[in-house]
This record gives structure tokens, sequence and C-alpha cells, in this order.
């Protein structure tokens, strides 16, 4: 499998294609990494070197790799974090290129906009275009809960609205939704859920809660459960793996004290988790 991975890199830490690329990889995934920003760590650390890139470097990339003749051999596209609406347009002009080459190629788009307690921490403009252009277009997406209520326009507080509001994003276009981080009404203290849909049904899978915050985990559990959902055609199946991996990951974060995601240190995780979890039809 080929994946086009377009998001932001950093030199140290794993955040961004430094998260998503090597868990895929480790699963025997070909991914071909297209690079947003260049910066020396993330941004949560208050300073940082290097420099973000426009949207006709991305676009002069992508020509490259349909110079070489190669787009009709991947099998799909994975976004993240989108610094500006110039790469936006690079990206979204990078799925049409892909799928006029391969029609059965998938687009994964990972909606960041912001967090609950945090609100909106991208440029302006950028929430409406994950709303109106980046969203639509996808085959699957994997909002947090705050990204959820946005883009769905709804308050969610309990299971019931969060499925209603992904029903409402399913209407937008993508076929298969994962809710990360959601916390409702219905989610005991010491846990946390995340929630999958696709033409099947509603799936939750409910982890322990762990007491860290960490950059890089969004970007990697989209990655993983886009590349499961695509080996399996199955949303619950991507969200049993993914999840499992993802927690186990944390879990080896946490032990460690570590600032930075073990992706590199845990990475057995990604293969064969240390923890399973039961999927739940909802």
């Amino acid at each position: 499998m080929n994946i086009l991975s377009i998001q932001s890199w950093v030199t140290y830490g794993h955040v961004g294609n430094a998260s998503a690329v090597f868990p895929m990889q480790r699963l025997g995934c070909e991914v071909w990494a297209i690079h947003t920003v260049q910066f020396s760590n993330h941004t949560g650390y208050g300073a940082w070197k290097g420099r973000v890139y426009d949207g006709t470097m991305v676009d002069e990339l992508v020509e490259g790799l349909a110079d070489r003749g190669v787009l009709g051999r991947c099998d799909g596209v994975l976004s993240g974090y989108m610094g500006s609406s110039d790469i936006g347009n690079a990206i979204m002009a990078a799925v049409d290129k892909v799928r006029t080459a391969n029609p059965a190629a998938t687009y994964c788009c990972d909606p960041v906009i912001g967090d609950v307690g945090r609100g909106i921490f991208v440029r302006p403009g950028i929430p409406e275009f994950m709303r109106d252009k980046a969203v639509p277009a996808a085959d699957v997406i994997t909002p947090n809960r705050f990204e959820l209520e946005y883009l769905s326009g709804q308050a969610i507080r309990t299971l019931g609205d969060a499925k209603s509001a992904v029903s409402a994003l399913h209407a937008l276009g993508p076929k298969v939704v994962l809710v990360t981080s959601l916390d409702v009404q219905e989610t005991p203290d010491d846990a946390i859920d995340l929630l999958a849909s696709d033409a099947t049904g509603f799936y939750r899978l409910r982890t322990p809660r762990l007491g860290l915050s960490i950059n890089g985990a969004g970007d990697a559990i989209a990655a993983l459960f886009n590349l499961h959902w695509k080996r399996f055609g199955s949303a619950a199946q991507a969200l049993d793996l993914a999840g499992a991996s993802v927690y186990g990951l944390l879990k080896r974060t946490e032990e460690a004290g570590s600032r930075e995601i073990l992706t590199v240190g845990a990475q057995d995780e990604f293969v064969t988790p240390s923890w399973r979890f039961p999927v739940e039809k909802v």
C-alpha cells in the first residue's frame, strides 16, 4: 500500500508526519511524505526554529510524482494540520490528481482546528476551509470532540449528541468518521472514549484515562485508523487496532516520563499491542 501523507514535520520529537509516517511504515506501508513546515520542534515548547512552506511547493512535489508516473499506484492521501488556506488548496489539488490517476484512491483528513479547553488554535480561515472544502472531499475524517462540535454546529454532551453530530458529518460526504478524545456524560471519570462510524453503525472503544497531555497522538491515531480501515474495510476493526496501539504508545510514554511521544521506543505497540479493549456497538 502507498499513502501520500501531507503534513508538518519536526526535527526533534514526533508530531505531524514525524508522528504519522513511521507507524505506517512499521506496518509495512510505503509512505510518500510531503512536509508543509519544517520546524526544530513542535510549537508547544513556545519557541522553535524553521519555516512554513507554501502551497506552490506542495504542488511542485506532487507534479514531480506525476512526472514519475506513480500517482496511479497511490492508494490514498492523508492530511493533518494545514498552516494556511494556500496549503489547504494544494492538498485538495493533490487529492484530485491522485483520484484522477487512481479512482479507487481515498482521502483521510484529520481536520485540525482546535481542542476543548484551548478553543480554535489554527489561523483564521482554516476552520471554514476544513468545514467547507476538506471535510466534504474526504472519505475518512478524524475530528476530536471540539472539532466535531464545530464542524457539525451541534453541542455535544451525551453519546446521543455525538452520534447525531457524526451523522451530520456523514451527510457532508465522509463515509467513515473517527471521533477521538470523546468525553461525554456516559464516559466514566477514569476513562476516555473513541467513537467510530461507517455504514454498518456506531462503535465505541473505551480506554483508561492516562495522566499525560502530549503532542502527536492525534496524528498517530489518524494514520493508524486510516491504514487499518483501508486494509480491512471495517471501521470497527480499525478502531480496535488503532485504539489499542495508541493506548499502548501513550501508556509507555507516561511510564517513561517522556515529554515526547515514544514513537520509536514503543514501536512494537503498532504491530502487537500490549493492551486490547472491547469494541461495543452503540
